[in-house]
């Protein structure tokens, strides 16, 4: 049986820890507050962006769609870009490991039908992790996941659009954790490009947009200038948007994550000093039993 000091020594280094994790998820739920209300901001306006984009589309016409580069599909799929959005930090349980597990996932589905995956990752855990598994990345963007800003992700979105214009990726793939509540994150797989119909063309969706127009109709709106000229603003604008929510939701289901994960270590770390202090009582009591025998048989003797 370990003696007193030793336990007591293990006590004081458990409660060390215990004091970082509580500091750890108090920092992360004062910065998963700040994420929800970004959340809560830019959903609309995503959603918004998706409908006009939709809705011009359809005024544009399916002939003036195909001409324009990030809606034509190209002839056939031979190589796709598969963007994983992860932290810059662990310490999340999970978080990371499901995306990056995700990832290797769609790339065996998609090799299984001949297509070879080029990779792309925002997070250090994400490209770390890519490039230890031998993968090679042809983009990596670290440094601003925590707190993420437009502008990077349209400089995420320039690499993948003018890698996808010049074809030399025939579609790209983004893979994230969407924030749902502090306990859960949902690995989202989204098709960025090329935009599918679902998006783009008209069809019914959840957000409860209206249905496409039939066949050889324009859509009930005057556009001004032609929706062509809206419709080629809009879709960069679409897919910078769809990453930047990816990367904000990505933020707040981290702070989530770990805010939770440091719950959890606090609440194991209260569990295991529970254990050293009956473990340091019972060698206390040991000790003291030890030191009455003694003392007995000392009394025996001398008598």
């Amino acid at each position: 049986m370990a003696s007193q000091r030793d336990v007591k020594n293990k006590i004081a280094s458990v409660r060390n820890i215990q004091k970082i994790t509580r500091a750890m998820e108090m920092v992360a739920a004062a910065r998963l507050r700040r994420a929800e209300q970004r959340i809560a901001v830019l959903r609309p306006y995503a959603d918004a962006i998706r409908r006009m984009t939709r809705q011009a589309a359809q005024a544009a016409g399916a002939a003036e769609t195909a001409r324009m580069p990030l809606l034509a599909e190209h002839d056939s799929e031979q190589r796709a870009a598969l963007l994983l959005v992860t932290g810059d930090r662990g310490l999340a349980g999970a978080f990371n490991s499901q995306i990056i597990r995700a990832g290797i996932r769609l790339a065996g589905e998609l090799a299984s039908d001949s297509v070879d995956s080029v990779w792309y990752a925002t997070g250090r855990r994400g490209a770390s992790s890519l490039a230890f598994r031998g993968y090679d990345l042809q983009g990596s963007y670290t440094g601003f996941t925590d707190k993420p800003a437009y502008a990077d992700a349209r400089a995420i979105a320039a690499d993948l659009t003018s890698a996808y214009s010049e074809g030399r990726i025939d579609r790209v793939d983004m893979l994230y954790n969407a924030y749902v509540s502090p306990l859960t994150q949902t690995v989202t797989h989204e098709r960025l490009l090329p935009l599918s119909r679902a998006t783009i063309g008209g069809e019914q969706e959840d957000d409860g947009a209206e249905p496409a127009a039939p066949a050889g109709r324009r859509a009930l709106v005057e556009y001004e200038p032609e929706p062509e000229k809206i419709l080629a603003t809009l879709v960069p604008d679409y897919v910078e948007t769809s990453i930047f929510r990816a990367l904000v939701e990505s933020a707040a289901g981290f702070f989530g994550a770990q805010m939770t994960a440091m719950r959890s270590a606090s609440e194991n770390a209260g569990e295991i000093i529970t254990d050293y202090t009956l473990q340091m009582n019972r060698a206390r009591q040991a000790e003291i039993t030890q030191e009455i025998m003694e003392v007995v048989a000392g009394a025996e003797g001398l008598s």
